[in-house]
């Protein structure tokens, strides 16, 4: 797979992971239905919010050694065409 490949799918899973914690922020502030399931719906918004951290920190990490990387490849690049005029 290719970075930009791969860059898309770690943004789609950052993507699903922030919209796992907004949905555990909802069942836990505004869902009846949660409410009434009294200990397992807290369970149910903790477990929401918890695959949701799990899915959008590490990819985050991830995509800023990549930008990091393709900074310092320009650099280089930029430093090797100054040096070879």
């Amino acid at each position: 797979m290719s970075n930009a490949g791969l860059i898309r799918l770690l943004k789609i899973v950052m993507t699903i992971g922030f919209c796992l914690i907004l949905l555990g922020v909802y069942f836990h502030m505004f869902s009846e239905t949660v409410e009434e399931m009294g200990v397992k719906g807290i369970i149910l918004s903790a477990c929401c919010v918890a695959i949701g951290m799990i899915l959008s920190l590490p990819t985050k990490m991830f995509l800023t050694f990549v930008l990091v990387k393709r900074e310092q490849d320009l650099k280089e690049k930029e430093q090797k065409g100054k040096i070879s005029r």
